[in-house]
């Protein structure tokens, strides 16, 4: 059986976001796994730093669909600031 390898593609300490980019990657069928237990040597215990992580050959669609909705979330901002 072949492991597979999961790659990080999205990070964020709210986890409203978190679920909101889980649901944009479900709806493109892309399988995605949320590691809320995050720690490195750069950050506390207490780090709320949750991951999302999917397999290593979804990992270019993962981003597309990350960048296509961090782009228009920029662009609602910048309309919004504009008004």
């Amino acid at each position: 059986m072949e492991r597979e390898t999961r790659v990080s593609v999205f990070e964020s300490e709210k986890p409203s976001e978190i679920q909101l980019i889980k649901s944009k990657l479900d709806a493109e069928n892309i399988s995605n796994f949320l590691n809320d237990k995050y720690m490195s040597f750069t950050t506390t215990p207490t780090a709320s730093t949750m991951k999302l992580m999917v397999n290593l050959q979804d990992e270019q669609k993962a981003f597309k669909v990350i960048d296509a909705y961090l782009q228009k979330s920029d662009l609602d901002l910048k309309d919004n600031l504009q008004n």
